[in-house]
C-alpha cells in the first residue's frame, strides 16, 4: 500500500509541496445518484418545480462544487481548471437523477476531488430545488469512476454489481 501522503514524517497532517512535480493533463470522472418519489422525477421533466429549473441549477452547482473544491477540502490543492463537464440522466429504475461529472486540467496534481465535489454540490442542489415535494429524496454513492495523469496514471473503478 502507498504511503499517506498528507502525513509527515513524524505523522503530522500537512499539505503535500507539490511545486517541482511537472505539469501534466488531469482528468477525473465522478458520478452519483439522487432518489426520488416518482412524481418527483416527474414534475422535474415537466417543468413543475417552484423554484425553476431543478436540472439547469444542479448543473451550475456541479461546475461551482468542482471550482471551490479546495475551499470545502482543507488539503486539497486550489486547482486552475480547464473545464467541468456535467451531465445529468434520468433512471426510471431509482427512480431519479444520476449525475457525472468530468473535471480537466493542466497542473501538478489531480482533480478527483473536484469532481467529486462537483457531484456532491450538483445533488445537494438537486435536493433543495425539490425538497417542497419530496423531503425523503435520498444521494449516492457518490464515488471515482476514472482518473488520468500524473505518476500513478490511469485509474477506472470496478463496474458495480
Amino acid at each position: 500500500m502507498d504511503r499517506l501522503t498528507h502525513l509527515d514524517s513524524a505523522g503530522r497532517v500537512r499539505m503535500v509541496d507539490v511545486g517541482e512535480k511537472p505539469l501534466t493533463r488531469r482528468v477525473a470522472v465522478a458520478e452519483g445518484r439522487i432518489r426520488m418519489r416518482r412524481a418527483t422525477l416527474e414534475a422535474i421533466r415537466d417543468g413543475e418545480i417552484e423554484k425553476g429549473e431543478a436540472l439547469a441549477v444542479a448543473r451550475i452547482a456541479s461546475i461551482q462544487g468542482a471550482k471551490t473544491a479546495s475551499a470545502l477540502v482543507p488539503l486539497c490543492h486550489p486547482i486552475p481548471l480547464d473545464a467541468v463537464d456535467v451531465e445529468l440522466e434520468a433512471v426510471e429504475a431509482l427512480p431519479g437523477y444520476r449525475l457525472s461529472v468530468r473535471a480537466s486540467a493542466e497542473w501538478r496534481t489531480g482533480v478527483e476531488m473536484e469532481a467529486l465535489a462537483g457531484v456532491a454540490a450538483g445533488l445537494l442542489a438537486l435536493y433543495d430545488m425539490c425538497k417542497a415535494i419530496d423531503r425523503g429524496m435520498s444521494m449516492g454513492p457518490i464515488r471515482l469512476l476514472e482518473k488520468r495523469g500524473g505518476r500513478s496514471g490511469t485509474w477506472t473503478a470496478e463496474p458495480e454489481e
